[in-house]
C-alpha cells in the first residue's frame, strides 16, 4: 500500500494517468501491485522485443544523459550551500540535478524539458532577478 500511495503522490497526481507504459521486463513492472495499479486506471503495459535498441533509445539517451550529470559533480566534488552549511547528501543535490536538467536547453528540440512537458517554463532565481532589479 505505501508503493502505490507514493506512485500516486510522487507520479500519476503530478503527470497524470498514462495510457500506456513502455517498459523492459523488469519484475518491477510485472508484479501484482503494477497489475493493478495497470488495471485500476485503464494503463496498457506494452514490452518492447528484448534487446532492441531503438525501442528505448530515448530512455538511454537520458539515462545518459543524468549519468553523465552525476560523473560530473562528483569528479568536481560540487557542493551545495544549503540552509546549515554545505552538502555531499544525494538526497539533496539529485532534485538540484532534476532541475538543471529541466531548465536546460537541448540542442534536439531547443527548448527545454520543463517546456515540453508542461507548456510552462521553470522560474530559475537568476532570470528572476533580472527581471525584477534589471
Amino acid at each position: 500500500m505505501d508503493t502505490a500511495l507514493l506512485i500516486w503522490n510522487r507520479v500519476i497526481s503530478w503527470t497524470g494517468i498514462f495510457t500506456n507504459i513502455i517498459s523492459d521486463r523488469h519484475p518491477k513492472f510485472t508484479s501484482a501491485l503494477w497489475t493493478n495499479l495497470h488495471q485500476l486506471f485503464g494503463i496498457k503495459l506494452s514490452f518492447p522485443t528484448a534487446y532492441h535498441p531503438q525501442t528505448d533509445g530515448l530512455a538511454e539517451r537520458m539515462m545518459q544523459t543524468l549519468e553523465d550529470m552525476v560523473r560530473r559533480f562528483c569528479a568536481y566534488g560540487l557542493e551545495f550551500k544549503v540552509f546549515d552549511g554545505f552538502t555531499h547528501d544525494w538526497c539533496t543535490l539529485l532534485p538540484e540535478l532534476g532541475f538543471a536538467h529541466k531548465t536546460s536547453i537541448h540542442a534536439s528540440t531547443n527548448q527545454t524539458p520543463a517546456i515540453l512537458e508542461k507548456r510552462m517554463e521553470c522560474q530559475i532565481a537568476s532570470r528572476f532577478l533580472e527581471e525584477r532589479i534589471g
